[in-house]
């Protein structure tokens, strides 16, 4: 007898991160790294259900929690053979219900709750083929990986003929290009030295072991003060010297002129790109920040709604680097979209990761992106943030710089049950009597 979804869990998990100030930035200067997750229990063995979540930072995991619980009915009940033959049309089911969607519509809590539950989808599909993932996806047919992408509004920049030319072409070399990742991995940069609050000591302490680590990209946090950004930048600059990238990350925090402005003013320190120099709504903002700061880059798209503004993102000419998100839009379904995109505009995509679980669960785009979309690792790389990462069954693992591509079946979006526990909100032995 077929399995069954007999149930959607939803835990409200939240880490105290603020206490050390990691994540810190100009605009979430307090952040609790935090989890809606949910798991698609199924009336098989453990090993068969599904793992997803919504990142959050903090206050407002329960909205995230409430739309899951909102999606529930769409999704008991369905047979698990049923949701793994047609995973594109399942997410299409989530994106689309009428009364849902009025609140969005695809985009803000209730779309990262379906991506939260189409995310776990793909884990459950994972595991029902022994399969990591991106191995799951990269074994796919083109046909097939079309069928998982919602064509609604995205014909006017690249047609489903298009995008099976982009599959096609990229089958050449796939077998070596995995066997490249198995043996060598994806190059990754981390965040781990930039976070606002730290003390200059730190800064450079932690730019000088990423280096030794074998990171060739660092990144900081700007925004709140252009003289001590320059000062911090200059600290890093020397601590690496000059032949590693500088990322800094303005997460929205300026208006157009001073974004241009303030990144011209730390130009002398060489930042490679500027991510999210203003609102992520803006898309004419973004394309003359990029047209006033060049040769510094313009990165922007872990806020970015769903493939539709991404689409537009790439129309303008306001990216240079593109930044999806595992857990901002709908899902794995939609991130398929937004790659073939991308490869379509001929921009590299650099996924946006940190937080808790983000590491684990982009990895997986963005080596389905290297075999089977865009076949290449020009000017791309994963963010990594040293954080978290014990909370989860497979975690994501760097070494020499690059991730290790998974091999375990799923996502690697998995928590420990012990985790879920320990950190749940408000009632966890973590946050009982704070």
């Amino acid at each position: 007898m077929a399995s069954v979804i007999t149930a959607v869990d939803i835990h409200d998990v939240r880490f105290p991160t603020s206490l050390e100030l990691h994540g810190s930035d100009a605009m979430n200067p307090d952040p609790d790294y935090s989890a809606a997750y949910v798991v698609l229990r199924t009336d098989g063995p453990q090993h068969e259900h599904g793992h997803g979540f919504c990142f959050t930072i903090g206050r407002g995991n329960e909205v995230c929690t409430a739309a899951i619980r909102a999606h529930a009915p769409l999704v008991v009940g369905r047979s698990v053979d049923s949701v793994v033959a047609d995973l594109g049309g399942f997410a299409r089911d989530l994106v689309r219900d009428s009364q849902l969607r009025w609140l969005g519509p695809e985009k803000g809590a209730v779309h990262m709750a379906a991506g939260a539950i189409v995310n776990a989808a793909f884990d459950l599909a994972g595991r029902a083929a022994g399969k990591p993932v991106w191995r799951l996806l990269a074994d796919m047919e083109p046909e097939r990986i079309l069928g998982l992408v919602d064509w609604r509004y995205l014909t006017d920049a690249l047609t489903p003929d298009e995008a099976l030319g982009i599959l096609h072409r990229a089958r050449r070399g796939r077998e070596q290009r995995i066997a490249h990742l198995l043996a060598d991995g994806y190059p990754a940069y981390t965040t781990t030295p930039g976070w606002l609050g730290y003390t200059d000591e730190r800064l450079a302490e932690l730019s000088k072991q990423a280096v030794a680590e074998g990171f060739s990209q660092i990144k900081l946090k700007v925004g709140a003060d252009l003289e001590e950004d320059a000062r911090r930048l200059r600290v890093a600059r020397d601590a690496v010297g000059p032949d590693i990238r500088i990322a800094v990350d303005a997460n929205q925090r300026w208006d157009i002129a001073d974004a241009i402005t303030w990144t011209k003013a730390l130009a002398p320190y060489e930042p490679y790109w500027i991510e999210e120099p203003t609102s992520p709504d803006d898309v004419l903002g973004h394309a003359a920040v990029r047209r006033a700061v060049a040769p510094v880059k313009v990165a922007t798209g872990e806020h970015i709604h769903n493939r539709v503004v991404f689409k537009q993102f790439l129309q303008a000419g306001a990216l240079d680097v593109l930044q999806l998100d595992a857990c901002r839009v709908g899902g794995v379904a939609e991130n398929v979209a937004i790659l073939l995109l991308a490869a379509k505009f001929g921009v590299p995509v650099c996924p946006h990761a940190g937080g808790v679980g983000l590491c684990e669960s982009v990895q997986h785009l963005a080596m389905f992106d290297y075999v089977s979309v865009s076949g290449s690792l020009d000017d791309r790389v994963i963010e990594y943030v040293d954080h978290l990462h014990e909370h989860f069954t497979d975690p994501a693992r760097v070494r020499a710089g690059r991730y290790l591509a998974p091999t375990a079946p799923g996502m690697s979006t998995r928590m420990h049950d012990e985790s879920l526990q320990h950190y749940r909100f408000p009632d966890g032995p973590v946050w009982a009597g704070r």
